[in-house]
Protein backbone atom coordinates (compact mmCIF):
# COMPACT_ATOMS: atom_id res chain seq x y z
CA UNK A 1 0.00 0.00 0.00
CA UNK A 2 1.41 3.47 -0.52
CA UNK A 3 2.15 5.73 1.91
CA UNK A 4 -0.72 8.67 3.24
CA UNK A 5 1.07 11.76 1.89
CA UNK A 6 0.87 9.62 -1.51
CA UNK A 7 -2.91 8.35 -0.99
CA UNK A 8 -3.66 12.21 -0.35
CA UNK A 9 -2.15 13.07 -3.60
CA UNK A 10 -4.20 10.41 -5.52
CA UNK A 11 -7.35 11.91 -3.75
CA UNK A 12 -5.98 15.31 -4.77
CA UNK A 13 -5.73 14.10 -8.53
CA UNK A 14 -9.23 11.86 -8.63
CA UNK A 15 -11.38 14.32 -7.12
CA UNK A 16 -9.56 17.83 -7.30
CA UNK A 17 -13.27 19.96 -6.17
CA UNK A 18 -14.29 17.62 -3.74
CA UNK A 19 -15.04 19.16 -0.42
CA UNK A 20 -11.86 17.19 1.91
CA UNK A 21 -12.98 19.48 5.33
CA UNK A 22 -15.66 21.44 6.56
CA UNK A 23 -14.25 23.58 9.59
CA UNK A 24 -16.76 26.16 10.92
CA UNK A 25 -17.56 28.12 7.75
CA UNK A 26 -14.72 27.03 5.81
CA UNK A 27 -14.89 24.30 3.32
CA UNK A 28 -11.50 23.34 1.19
CA UNK A 29 -11.05 21.13 -1.46
CA UNK A 30 -8.80 18.02 -1.99
CA UNK A 31 -6.64 20.34 -4.70
CA UNK A 32 -6.63 23.22 -2.59
CA UNK A 33 -5.86 20.64 0.54
CA UNK A 34 -2.86 19.27 -0.93
CA UNK A 35 -1.20 22.79 -1.97
CA UNK A 36 -1.55 23.69 1.44
CA UNK A 37 -0.02 20.60 3.10
CA UNK A 38 2.82 20.98 0.23
CA UNK A 39 3.06 24.60 1.23
CA UNK A 40 3.64 23.67 4.83
CA UNK A 41 5.97 20.98 3.90
CA UNK A 42 8.12 23.77 2.22
CA UNK A 43 7.72 26.12 5.18
CA UNK A 44 9.02 22.64 7.44
CA UNK A 45 11.93 22.52 5.52
CA UNK A 46 12.62 26.02 5.31
CA UNK A 47 12.63 25.81 9.11
CA UNK A 48 15.16 23.04 9.12
CA UNK A 49 13.19 20.16 9.59
CA UNK A 50 14.13 17.30 8.02
CA UNK A 51 12.98 13.18 8.04
CA UNK A 52 12.57 11.66 11.22
CA UNK A 53 12.44 15.37 12.89
CA UNK A 54 9.56 15.83 15.24
CA UNK A 55 7.36 18.50 14.56
CA UNK A 56 4.56 19.58 17.76
CA UNK A 57 1.45 21.11 17.97
CA UNK A 58 -0.86 23.05 20.50
CA UNK A 59 -3.64 23.25 19.14
CA UNK A 60 -7.90 22.68 19.29
CA UNK A 61 -9.21 20.32 16.38
CA UNK A 62 -8.83 22.52 13.36
CA UNK A 63 -8.21 22.30 9.28
CA UNK A 64 -4.28 23.50 10.25
CA UNK A 65 -4.29 20.90 12.16
CA UNK A 66 -4.43 17.88 9.89
CA UNK A 67 -2.40 19.95 7.18
CA UNK A 68 0.34 20.35 9.44
CA UNK A 69 0.68 16.57 10.18
CA UNK A 70 0.03 15.86 6.24
CA UNK A 71 2.85 18.63 5.56
CA UNK A 72 5.61 17.36 8.36
CA UNK A 73 5.07 13.46 6.52
CA UNK A 74 5.54 14.72 3.29
CA UNK A 75 9.05 15.52 3.97
CA UNK A 76 9.26 12.31 6.21
CA UNK A 77 8.86 14.53 9.90
CA UNK A 78 6.51 13.42 12.07
CA UNK A 79 3.18 15.52 14.33
CA UNK A 80 3.46 15.27 17.71
CA UNK A 81 0.17 16.51 18.98
CA UNK A 82 0.14 17.90 22.74
CA UNK A 83 -3.00 17.19 24.70
CA UNK A 84 -4.26 21.15 25.20
CA UNK A 85 -5.46 20.51 28.40
CA UNK A 86 -2.20 20.16 30.06
CA UNK A 87 -0.35 22.22 32.30
CA UNK A 88 2.23 24.64 31.24
CA UNK A 89 5.05 21.92 32.72
CA UNK A 90 3.67 19.06 30.67
CA UNK A 91 3.11 20.57 27.66
CA UNK A 92 7.22 21.69 27.92
CA UNK A 93 8.31 18.44 28.95
CA UNK A 94 6.53 16.91 25.54
CA UNK A 95 8.27 19.05 23.27
CA UNK A 96 11.04 18.84 24.64
CA UNK A 97 11.14 15.28 24.88
CA UNK A 98 10.14 15.24 21.07
CA UNK A 99 13.32 17.38 20.32
CA UNK A 100 10.54 19.20 18.28
CA UNK A 101 12.22 21.82 15.94
CA UNK A 102 8.93 23.86 15.87
CA UNK A 103 6.24 24.30 17.74
CA UNK A 104 2.90 25.55 16.63
CA UNK A 105 0.29 26.87 18.70
CA UNK A 106 -3.57 27.68 18.72
CA UNK A 107 -4.78 31.23 19.29
CA UNK A 108 -6.29 30.33 22.80
CA UNK A 109 -2.73 29.09 23.73
CA UNK A 110 -0.47 32.25 23.84
CA UNK A 111 -0.34 32.56 27.26
CA UNK A 112 1.05 28.60 27.44
CA UNK A 113 3.52 29.72 24.93
CA UNK A 114 4.44 32.67 26.79
CA UNK A 115 5.19 30.61 29.94
CA UNK A 116 7.23 27.47 28.32
CA UNK A 117 9.06 29.16 25.34
CA UNK A 118 12.13 30.19 27.39
CA UNK A 119 12.28 26.54 28.38
CA UNK A 120 12.09 25.10 25.33
CA UNK A 121 15.16 23.01 24.58
CA UNK A 122 15.25 21.89 20.88
CA UNK A 123 12.74 24.31 19.38
CA UNK A 124 13.79 27.17 16.81
CA UNK A 125 11.02 28.08 15.41
CA UNK A 126 7.39 29.73 17.05
CA UNK A 127 4.37 29.55 15.22
CA UNK A 128 0.90 30.91 15.97
CA UNK A 129 -2.67 30.25 14.31
CA UNK A 130 -4.45 33.25 13.47
CA UNK A 131 -1.79 35.23 14.80
CA UNK A 132 -2.13 38.12 12.84
CA UNK A 133 0.36 41.04 14.45
CA UNK A 134 2.63 38.21 16.03
CA UNK A 135 5.87 40.18 17.00
CA UNK A 136 8.75 37.98 15.66
CA UNK A 137 10.67 35.85 16.97
CA UNK A 138 7.36 34.64 16.68
CA UNK A 139 5.45 33.70 13.42
CA UNK A 140 1.94 34.20 11.96
CA UNK A 141 0.87 30.39 10.79
CA UNK A 142 -0.79 32.11 7.44
CA UNK A 143 2.26 34.69 6.40
CA UNK A 144 4.68 31.96 7.10
CA UNK A 145 2.88 29.02 4.73
CA UNK A 146 1.69 31.65 2.31
CA UNK A 147 5.64 32.67 2.05
CA UNK A 148 6.53 29.81 0.97
CA UNK A 149 5.80 28.21 -2.76
CA UNK A 150 3.81 24.70 -3.05
CA UNK A 151 7.45 23.22 -3.87
CA UNK A 152 8.45 21.00 -1.17
CA UNK A 153 11.64 19.07 -1.50
CA UNK A 154 11.23 15.63 -2.90
CA UNK A 155 10.71 12.71 -0.01
CA UNK A 156 10.27 8.85 -0.87
CA UNK A 157 8.35 7.70 2.19
CA UNK A 158 8.20 4.42 3.08
CA UNK A 159 5.01 3.10 4.78
CA UNK A 160 7.49 1.75 8.01
CA UNK A 161 8.26 5.17 8.73
CA UNK A 162 6.59 7.12 11.87
CA UNK A 163 3.86 9.20 10.55
CA UNK A 164 2.71 10.17 13.90
CA UNK A 165 3.65 10.37 17.58
CA UNK A 166 1.00 10.76 20.07
CA UNK A 167 1.56 10.68 24.08
CA UNK A 168 0.43 8.32 26.69
CA UNK A 169 0.67 8.94 30.00
CA UNK A 170 3.00 5.97 31.39
CA UNK A 171 2.83 4.60 35.05
CA UNK A 172 5.89 6.05 36.25
CA UNK A 173 4.55 9.94 35.60
CA UNK A 174 5.98 10.96 32.55
CA UNK A 175 3.83 10.83 29.29
CA UNK A 176 5.50 8.45 27.08
CA UNK A 177 6.01 8.99 23.01
CA UNK A 178 3.82 6.55 21.01
CA UNK A 179 5.32 6.23 17.52
CA UNK A 180 2.68 5.29 14.98
CA UNK A 181 3.55 4.20 11.35
CA UNK A 182 1.50 4.54 8.13
CA UNK A 183 1.61 1.13 8.07
CA UNK A 184 -0.31 1.11 11.88
CA UNK A 185 -2.72 3.07 9.88
CA UNK A 186 -3.15 1.25 6.52
CA UNK A 187 -4.29 -1.68 8.64
CA UNK A 188 -7.07 -0.36 10.37
CA UNK A 189 -8.65 2.03 8.01
CA UNK A 190 -9.88 -0.42 5.07
CA UNK A 191 -11.46 -2.20 8.06
CA UNK A 192 -13.07 0.44 9.25
CA UNK A 193 -14.48 1.57 5.92
CA UNK A 194 -16.12 -1.88 5.13
CA UNK A 195 -17.43 -1.79 9.02
CA UNK A 196 -18.85 1.22 9.17
CA UNK A 197 -19.98 1.12 6.13
CA UNK A 198 -18.69 4.53 4.35
CA UNK A 199 -19.06 5.14 0.72
CA UNK A 200 -18.12 8.42 -1.65
CA UNK A 201 -21.29 10.36 -0.01
CA UNK A 202 -20.15 9.69 3.31
CA UNK A 203 -19.62 13.25 5.27
CA UNK A 204 -17.12 11.50 8.79
CA UNK A 205 -17.82 14.28 11.68
CA UNK A 206 -14.15 14.71 13.92
CA UNK A 207 -15.24 15.75 17.12
CA UNK A 208 -13.06 14.02 19.73
CA UNK A 209 -9.67 16.06 20.21
CA UNK A 210 -7.11 15.03 17.49
CA UNK A 211 -4.37 14.94 20.62
CA UNK A 212 -6.67 11.86 21.04
CA UNK A 213 -6.00 8.50 18.86
CA UNK A 214 -10.08 8.50 18.03
CA UNK A 215 -9.78 12.09 16.64
CA UNK A 216 -6.33 11.94 14.98
CA UNK A 217 -6.94 8.36 13.18
CA UNK A 218 -10.53 9.77 12.30
CA UNK A 219 -8.80 12.93 10.32
CA UNK A 220 -6.51 10.53 8.75
CA UNK A 221 -9.66 8.58 7.57
CA UNK A 222 -11.26 11.03 6.31
CA UNK A 223 -8.05 11.39 3.18
CA UNK A 224 -7.68 7.51 2.73
CA UNK A 225 -11.20 7.03 1.94
CA UNK A 226 -11.84 10.06 -0.26
CA UNK A 227 -14.72 11.30 1.38
CA UNK A 228 -15.52 14.77 3.32
CA UNK A 229 -14.88 15.29 6.72
CA UNK A 230 -16.66 18.00 9.36
CA UNK A 231 -14.18 19.38 11.45
CA UNK A 232 -15.66 20.29 15.13
CA UNK A 233 -13.27 22.90 17.04
CA UNK A 234 -13.98 21.33 20.10
CA UNK A 235 -16.55 18.43 22.10
CA UNK A 236 -19.29 20.79 23.02
CA UNK A 237 -22.50 18.46 22.66
CA UNK A 238 -24.64 21.51 21.14
CA UNK A 239 -22.57 22.82 18.60
CA UNK A 240 -21.59 19.33 17.34
CA UNK A 241 -25.73 18.50 17.01
CA UNK A 242 -25.99 21.54 15.34
CA UNK A 243 -22.95 20.66 12.61
CA UNK A 244 -24.59 17.16 12.20
CA UNK A 245 -27.90 19.09 10.85
CA UNK A 246 -25.86 21.72 8.87
CA UNK A 247 -23.49 19.63 7.20
CA UNK A 248 -26.16 16.56 6.98
CA UNK A 249 -23.25 14.59 9.00
CA UNK A 250 -23.36 10.49 8.36
CA UNK A 251 -20.91 9.26 10.67
CA UNK A 252 -19.86 10.25 14.27
CA UNK A 253 -17.68 9.06 17.48
CA UNK A 254 -18.28 10.22 20.70
CA UNK A 255 -17.42 9.35 24.00
CA UNK A 256 -20.65 7.94 26.39
CA UNK A 257 -20.49 11.06 28.12
CA UNK A 258 -21.66 13.54 25.36
CA UNK A 259 -24.56 11.41 24.80
CA UNK A 260 -25.37 11.67 28.27
CA UNK A 261 -25.38 15.45 27.74
CA UNK A 262 -27.43 15.10 24.37
CA UNK A 263 -30.05 13.75 26.33
CA UNK A 264 -30.11 16.62 28.97
CA UNK A 265 -30.28 19.05 27.15
CA UNK A 266 -33.57 20.15 25.09
CA UNK A 267 -31.79 22.26 22.50
CA UNK A 268 -30.10 18.94 21.01
CA UNK A 269 -33.36 17.47 21.00
CA UNK A 270 -34.56 20.56 18.44
CA UNK A 271 -31.66 19.66 16.18
CA UNK A 272 -32.17 17.81 13.25
CA UNK A 273 -29.94 14.44 13.24
CA UNK A 274 -31.62 12.38 10.61
CA UNK A 275 -29.17 12.09 8.29
CA UNK A 276 -26.68 10.39 10.91
CA UNK A 277 -25.91 6.60 10.06
CA UNK A 278 -23.56 5.08 12.13
CA UNK A 279 -22.50 6.05 15.73
CA UNK A 280 -19.28 5.09 17.19
CA UNK A 281 -18.64 5.18 20.95
CA UNK A 282 -15.92 4.08 23.12
CA UNK A 283 -13.09 4.90 25.81
CA UNK A 284 -15.70 3.62 28.62
CA UNK A 285 -18.83 1.12 28.27
CA UNK A 286 -22.41 2.80 27.65
CA UNK A 287 -24.78 2.35 30.71
CA UNK A 288 -28.31 0.32 29.29
CA UNK A 289 -29.59 3.88 30.83
CA UNK A 290 -27.69 6.36 28.30
CA UNK A 291 -28.06 3.86 25.61
CA UNK A 292 -31.64 3.36 25.69
CA UNK A 293 -31.98 7.21 25.87
CA UNK A 294 -29.24 7.50 22.50
CA UNK A 295 -31.67 5.32 21.13
CA UNK A 296 -34.78 6.55 21.11
CA UNK A 297 -32.79 9.92 20.46
CA UNK A 298 -31.32 8.44 17.23
CA UNK A 299 -34.11 5.67 16.04
CA UNK A 300 -32.31 5.10 12.74
CA UNK A 301 -28.30 5.53 13.96
CA UNK A 302 -26.35 1.71 13.93
CA UNK A 303 -24.48 1.80 17.28
CA UNK A 304 -20.73 0.51 17.05
CA UNK A 305 -18.66 0.27 20.41
CA UNK A 306 -15.36 0.15 19.71
CA UNK A 307 -12.16 -0.63 21.95
CA UNK A 308 -8.39 0.44 21.78
CA UNK A 309 -5.38 1.90 22.90
CA UNK A 310 -2.90 4.47 21.39
CA UNK A 311 -0.56 2.23 21.23
CA UNK A 312 -2.76 0.00 18.94
CA UNK A 313 -3.82 2.54 16.43
CA UNK A 314 -6.91 2.98 18.13
CA UNK A 315 -9.96 0.17 18.19
CA UNK A 316 -8.95 -3.13 18.27
CA UNK A 317 -12.39 -4.50 18.94
CA UNK A 318 -16.12 -3.51 18.24
CA UNK A 319 -19.34 -4.29 19.44
CA UNK A 320 -22.12 -4.09 16.31
CA UNK A 321 -25.27 -2.53 15.95
CA UNK A 322 -27.13 -6.17 16.36
CA UNK A 323 -25.65 -6.28 19.77
CA UNK A 324 -26.70 -3.10 21.00
CA UNK A 325 -30.76 -4.11 22.13
CA UNK A 326 -31.17 -3.56 25.46
CA UNK A 327 -34.37 -5.73 25.39
CA UNK A 328 -32.91 -8.53 23.49
CA UNK A 329 -31.03 -12.26 24.32
CA UNK A 330 -27.75 -10.87 24.01
CA UNK A 331 -28.47 -8.21 26.19
CA UNK A 332 -25.10 -9.23 28.79
CA UNK A 333 -22.73 -8.49 25.74
CA UNK A 334 -23.88 -4.64 26.17
CA UNK A 335 -21.51 -4.99 29.02
CA UNK A 336 -18.42 -6.65 26.69
CA UNK A 337 -16.06 -4.68 24.59
CA UNK A 338 -17.44 -6.75 21.34
CA UNK A 339 -14.75 -9.31 19.21
CA UNK A 340 -11.57 -8.09 17.49
CA UNK A 341 -11.27 -6.79 14.46
CA UNK A 342 -10.62 -8.89 11.51
CA UNK A 343 -6.60 -9.75 11.81
CA UNK A 344 -6.47 -8.95 15.04
CA UNK A 345 -5.93 -11.20 17.53
CA UNK A 346 -6.66 -11.21 21.50
CA UNK A 347 -4.93 -14.05 24.11
CA UNK A 348 -5.76 -13.34 27.81
CA UNK A 349 -2.44 -14.13 29.85
CA UNK A 350 -1.54 -14.58 33.74
CA UNK A 351 0.36 -11.01 34.21
CA UNK A 352 3.03 -12.79 35.72
CA UNK A 353 3.87 -16.00 33.64
CA UNK A 354 2.23 -14.58 30.54
CA UNK A 355 1.12 -17.86 30.02
CA UNK A 356 -2.89 -18.00 28.16
CA UNK A 357 -5.33 -18.93 30.85
CA UNK A 358 -8.52 -20.61 29.92
CA UNK A 359 -11.94 -19.69 28.43
CA UNK A 360 -13.62 -17.06 30.98
CA UNK A 361 -10.55 -16.30 33.10
CA UNK A 362 -9.63 -12.89 34.21
CA UNK A 363 -6.13 -11.77 32.82
CA UNK A 364 -3.92 -9.15 31.38
CA UNK A 365 -5.21 -8.32 27.51
CA UNK A 366 -2.82 -9.21 25.22
CA UNK A 367 -2.95 -8.04 21.29
CA UNK A 368 -1.29 -9.24 18.24
CA UNK A 369 -2.43 -7.02 15.25
CA UNK A 370 -0.67 -5.12 12.64
CA UNK A 371 -1.85 -1.84 14.30
CA UNK A 372 0.33 -2.16 17.21
CA UNK A 373 2.79 0.91 17.51
CA UNK A 374 6.39 0.86 16.73
CA UNK A 375 7.17 1.50 20.03
CA UNK A 376 7.68 4.22 22.52
CA UNK A 377 10.20 7.19 21.49
CA UNK A 378 13.48 6.64 23.04
CA UNK A 379 12.10 4.07 25.50
CA UNK A 380 13.88 0.81 24.43
CA UNK A 381 13.63 -0.30 27.71
CA UNK A 382 9.57 0.55 28.21
CA UNK A 383 9.18 -0.76 24.50
CA UNK A 384 10.91 -3.98 25.02
CA UNK A 385 8.42 -4.26 28.13
CA UNK A 386 5.20 -3.95 26.14
CA UNK A 387 5.90 -5.44 23.01
CA UNK A 388 6.61 -8.99 23.63
CA UNK A 389 7.70 -11.85 21.31
CA UNK A 390 5.67 -12.71 18.96
CA UNK A 391 4.14 -9.68 18.38
CA UNK A 392 2.09 -9.38 21.32
CA UNK A 393 1.32 -6.12 22.89
CA UNK A 394 0.69 -5.96 26.70
CA UNK A 395 -2.25 -4.07 27.11
CA UNK A 396 -2.55 -3.29 30.62
CA UNK A 397 -5.89 -4.06 30.82
CA UNK A 398 -7.59 -6.86 32.52
CA UNK A 399 -10.44 -8.83 31.16
CA UNK A 400 -12.14 -12.25 30.06
CA UNK A 401 -13.19 -13.60 26.69
CA UNK A 402 -16.23 -15.70 26.73
CA UNK A 403 -17.07 -19.00 24.97
CA UNK A 404 -18.22 -16.54 21.94
CA UNK A 405 -15.18 -14.58 21.41
CA UNK A 406 -16.53 -11.50 23.14
CA UNK A 407 -13.99 -9.27 25.01
CA UNK A 408 -14.81 -8.05 28.54
CA UNK A 409 -12.59 -5.51 30.54
CA UNK A 410 -12.63 -5.85 34.02
CA UNK A 411 -9.99 -4.20 35.80
CA UNK A 412 -6.61 -2.49 34.71
CA UNK A 413 -3.64 -3.79 35.91
CA UNK A 414 -1.60 -0.43 36.02
CA UNK A 415 -4.52 1.14 37.61
CA UNK A 416 -5.14 3.54 35.29
CA UNK A 417 -7.96 5.84 35.77
CA UNK A 418 -10.13 6.85 32.20
CA UNK A 419 -12.34 9.63 32.97
CA UNK A 420 -14.63 10.88 30.39
CA UNK A 421 -12.31 9.14 27.73
CA UNK A 422 -8.97 10.50 29.38
CA UNK A 423 -6.35 8.48 30.43
CA UNK A 424 -5.20 9.51 34.30
CA UNK A 425 -2.32 7.77 35.55
CA UNK A 426 -2.71 7.98 39.34
CA UNK A 427 1.10 7.88 39.84
CA UNK A 428 1.57 11.36 38.46
CA UNK A 429 -1.12 12.69 41.10
CA UNK A 430 0.55 10.50 43.45
CA UNK A 431 3.81 12.27 42.66
CA UNK A 432 1.93 15.65 42.80
CA UNK A 433 0.16 15.50 46.32
CA UNK A 434 3.47 14.03 47.74
CA UNK A 435 5.16 16.97 47.35
CA UNK A 436 2.86 19.12 49.30
CA UNK A 437 4.59 19.51 53.12
CA UNK A 438 1.70 18.38 54.87
CA UNK A 439 0.93 15.03 53.11
CA UNK A 440 2.50 12.05 54.51
CA UNK A 441 1.23 9.54 52.27
CA UNK A 442 -1.37 8.92 49.53
CA UNK A 443 -3.21 6.59 46.78
CA UNK A 444 -5.09 8.13 44.16
CA UNK A 445 -7.71 5.20 43.19
CA UNK A 446 -10.79 5.83 40.04
CA UNK A 447 -14.43 6.06 42.04
CA UNK A 448 -17.84 5.84 40.11
CA UNK A 449 -19.24 8.88 38.39
CA UNK A 450 -22.52 8.50 36.88
CA UNK A 451 -21.31 11.86 34.53
CA UNK A 452 -17.48 10.68 33.57
CA UNK A 453 -17.55 7.10 33.87
CA UNK A 454 -15.07 7.54 37.14
CA UNK A 455 -12.95 9.91 38.68
CA UNK A 456 -9.48 10.23 40.72
CA UNK A 457 -10.01 9.91 44.61
CA UNK A 458 -7.13 10.95 46.74
CA UNK A 459 -6.45 9.30 50.04
CA UNK A 460 -4.21 10.95 52.27
CA UNK A 461 -2.44 10.81 55.01
CA UNK A 462 -1.73 14.43 56.52
CA UNK A 463 0.67 15.72 59.20
CA UNK A 464 -1.23 19.09 59.21
CA UNK A 465 -4.74 21.01 58.93
CA UNK A 466 -4.52 20.86 55.14
CA UNK A 467 -7.95 20.63 53.48
CA UNK A 468 -10.05 18.99 50.76
CA UNK A 469 -10.30 22.06 48.64
CA UNK A 470 -6.83 22.80 49.39
CA UNK A 471 -5.16 19.29 48.44
CA UNK A 472 -6.83 19.83 45.13
CA UNK A 473 -6.63 23.30 44.59
CA UNK A 474 -2.40 22.30 44.77
CA UNK A 475 -2.65 19.94 42.21
CA UNK A 476 -4.69 22.19 39.66
CA UNK A 477 -1.52 24.65 40.18
CA UNK A 478 0.97 21.34 38.63
CA UNK A 479 -1.71 19.33 36.29
CA UNK A 480 -4.49 19.32 33.99
CA UNK A 481 -7.68 19.43 35.45
CA UNK A 482 -8.97 16.43 34.56
CA UNK A 483 -6.38 14.82 35.87
CA UNK A 484 -7.15 16.51 39.48
CA UNK A 485 -8.82 14.59 42.34
CA UNK A 486 -12.60 15.58 42.43
CA UNK A 487 -12.52 14.44 46.13
CA UNK A 488 -10.13 13.70 48.86
CA UNK A 489 -10.77 10.99 51.89
CA UNK A 490 -8.45 11.58 54.82
CA UNK A 491 -7.29 8.25 56.77
CA UNK A 492 -4.62 7.36 59.56
CA UNK A 493 -2.78 4.56 57.04
CA UNK A 494 -2.61 3.97 53.17
CA UNK A 495 -3.31 -0.04 53.49
CA UNK A 496 -0.02 -1.88 51.64
CA UNK A 497 0.98 -5.51 51.32
CA UNK A 498 4.50 -6.63 53.14
CA UNK A 499 6.64 -5.04 50.10
CA UNK A 500 5.14 -1.87 50.58
CA UNK A 501 2.89 -2.39 48.25
CA UNK A 502 -0.45 -0.02 48.06
CA UNK A 503 -3.35 -1.89 48.10
CA UNK A 504 -5.41 -0.45 45.67
CA UNK A 505 -7.87 -2.50 45.49
CA UNK A 506 -8.68 -3.02 48.72
CA UNK A 507 -9.01 0.90 48.47
CA UNK A 508 -11.25 0.67 45.32
CA UNK A 509 -13.77 -1.94 47.20
CA UNK A 510 -16.35 0.20 49.00
CA UNK A 511 -17.03 2.71 46.18
CA UNK A 512 -17.70 -0.02 43.09
CA UNK A 513 -20.21 -2.17 45.68
CA UNK A 514 -22.87 -2.62 43.65
CA UNK A 515 -21.62 -1.80 40.16
CA UNK A 516 -21.49 -3.98 37.23
CA UNK A 517 -17.91 -3.46 36.54
CA UNK A 518 -14.81 -3.10 38.27
CA UNK A 519 -14.45 -0.59 35.63
CA UNK A 520 -16.46 1.57 33.56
Amino acid sequence: MKALTDVLRERAQATPEKIAYYYGDREITYREFDERVDRVATALHAAGVGPGDRVAILDKNSIEYVEQMFGAARIGAVQVPVNYRLAPPEVAYIVNNARAKVFIVGPEFTGVLDTVAGDLEHTTHLVVIDGEGTAAPRLDYADWIGSHEPTPPQHEAATSDVFVQLYSSGTTGRPKGVMLTHDNFLAILPRTREAWDMDEHTRLMIAMPMYHIAGNALSVAVVFDGITGVVSREPDPLGIARDIERRRVTHLFLVPVLLLFWQSMPEVAECDLSSLQVLLYGASPISQEVLRGALKLLPHTAFHQVYGLTETTGAITALPPEDHDPDGPNVHRLASAGLPNEGTEIKIADPATLEEVPTGQVGEILVRSPQNMLGYWGLPEATQAALLDGGWFRTGDAGYLDADGYLYIHDRVKDMIISGGENIYPAEVENVLMSHPEVADCAVIGVPSDRWGETPKAVVVKTGEVTEQQLIDYCRERLAHFKCPTSVDFTDAIPRNPTGKVLKRELREPYWEGQDRAVH
